[in-house]
């Protein structure tokens, strides 16, 4: 299993498993099918959107872990 790291692209989460676009559209990102969004680090969603990165970082990592 990969892991998601702050500096993973938003396209690259969503290849793993579309079920993370949940966590994505939680903290207000709605634009996922984007080009801009897809090349996107998660860190630079997050500060555009005000979130903590690490917890997003952590519920990405739980849910593709099967945590979740």
């Amino acid at each position: 299993m990969a892991t998601v790291t702050k500096t993973t692209k938003i396209g690259e989460v969503l290849a793993m498993d579309m079920g993370t676009s949940k966590f994505f559209f939680e903290m207000g990102m709605h634009c996922l099918g984007c080009p801009a969004s897809q090349g996107e680090s998660i860190e630079e969603a997050c500060m555009v959107h005000g979130v903590d990165v690490d917890e997003l970082v952590t519920k990405l990592n739980a849910f593709l872990a099967g945590q979740q």
